[in-house]
């Protein structure tokens, strides 16, 4: 294959993986399509404290097969007959081991830990996207159904 094909081949799978990256939100403002019109329950707190952290990035698979494809055609281009067949192997290998780290890494989101003291004196903490910033002392709501949990003012 040449350059010019390895390159579109290339910009066809980070498109992909950015894609793929993009895909999960764990926002306190986002909603997926299942969690609309749906009853929530709401209960009011204090923010006893907030801690950044680190929310992992996803590892779907989409960037190892991304980074394999990619490996394995440039890989290919080494030598002829069974020196390019050990290049697209060994090419494929590490195009899928870099393809993951490069998902992972793409994925990866600033997090709040944030915990809260409700009205009814029960602490609790909730992790979502550093998207809204919080304090303690603050009076927030904690609205909570169909498996999530989220922390807005």
């Amino acid at each position: 294959m040449n350059r010019k094909r390895i390159l579109v081949v290339a910009s066809m799978i980070s498109g992909t993986v950015f894609l793929a990256a993009c895909a999960g939100s764990q926002s306190g403002s986002a909603y997926s399509r299942s969690q609309t019109r749906g009853e929530m329950q709401v209960r009011m707190g204090i923010v006893e404290s907030v801690r950044t952290v680190t929310i992992e990035g996803t590892q779907s698979g989409v960037g190892a097969g991304a980074g394999a494809i990619v490996g394995g055609v440039a890989g290919s281009n080494l030598g002829h007959g069974k020196g390019s067949t050990v290049g697209s192997v060994l090419g494929a290998v590490a195009g899928g081991v870099a393809g993951q780290v490069i998902e992972e890494k793409a994925s990866r989101k600033d997090g709040l830990e944030i915990t809260i003291r409700l009205d009814s004196g029960k602490i609790i903490a909730v992790t979502q996207e550093a998207d809204e910033q919080f304090r303690a002392g603050e009076k927030v709501r904690v609205l909570s159904g169909s498996g999530v949990t989220r922390v807005s003012h």
